[in-house]
């Protein structure tokens, strides 16, 4: 990469931080939303509409697990975000199918707005049966974003046929100690027992382990937060465990054990 990008891209990392911070804490503190936007959504400085651009649906998560629709200043500022910010181009075409998912789920909140319009399905991606498991639910963690309330679609049908892949997907995780890819994949276990399915893993130890042993960042916190709700409302142990602290919220030197 150019040396001329590399602060540039900082800027933007640093910018998505700041955001998916102020969206978990909205999250932790029963707000309405996040105080996004000090200004006119016109004149929202870049780096802002680029981290509101990453973090898409996720924007709307203290809302939507609130039982609420997404909110007017949260979703002009997305609104803008996708029209200045085009999706980036993607290195082959199942990523660029990732990427249409995940607009499509920021497409289906802002059409509940006066900021957007009903948009349809992508291409339908391939199952555990047709790719393996292991790939299958590699795919699923980049799109849990998806695993909010009020969104339904092909890949949450997936999600519901394959709750077992997903658990395995989410244990495999732990044992190879990908964390990141662990914390999204139990976040759609947790969504699925929010859909009255039965568990097939303890999201509760999970997420503690995450939140000890994971990279601390707000991004990953508010992944383990929503997993955290979802699995409340499931009514399952998910937010009963341990002594609540913060998700993500610091690290722990851990004792290089590795979940079973």
């Amino acid at each position: 990469m150019p040396f001329a990008e590399t602060p540039l891209r900082d800027e933007y990392a640093a910018a998505v931080e700041r955001v998916a911070r102020l969206t978990l804490d909205a999250l932790r503190d029963g707000a309405p939303a996040a105080p996004l936007a000090q200004e006119p959504v016109a004149t929202a400085p870049r780096p802002l509409l680029a981290a509101v651009r990453v973090l898409g649906a996720d924007l709307f998560a203290p809302r939507l697990l609130a039982g609420a629709g997404p909110d007017g200043p949260t979703a002009a500022l997305l609104a803008e975000a996708r029209r200045v910010l085009p999706a980036p181009l993607a290195p082959s075409a199942e990523a660029a199918r990732v990427v249409e998912w995940q607009d499509w789920a920021a497409g289906q909140l802002l059409a509940r707005t006066p900021y957007g319009s009903a948009v349809p399905w992508p291409p339908v991606l391939p199952g555990p049966e047709e790719v393996g498991w292991r790939a299958w639910s590699v795919r699923m963690a980049q799109l849990s974003g998806l695993a909010l309330p009020g969104l339904d679609g092909p890949v949450h049908e997936g999600a519901r046929a394959h709750a077992l892949e997903l658990a395995r997907g989410t244990v495999r995780s732990l044992l190879r100690h990908d964390l990141t890819t662990a914390a999204r994949l139990v976040r759609w276990v947790a969504w699925t027992g929010a859909e009255g399915l039965a568990p097939r893993l303890e999201v509760g130890p999970v997420l503690e382990r995450i939140r000890l042993a994971g990279d601390g960042s707000a991004r990953t916190g508010l992944g383990l937060a929503v997993a955290r709700r979802l699995s409340e409302r499931s009514g399952g142990p998910g937010g009963s465990g341990g002594d609540r602290r913060p998700e993500g919220d610091g690290r722990s030197e851990g004792d290089g054990r590795r979940a079973a």
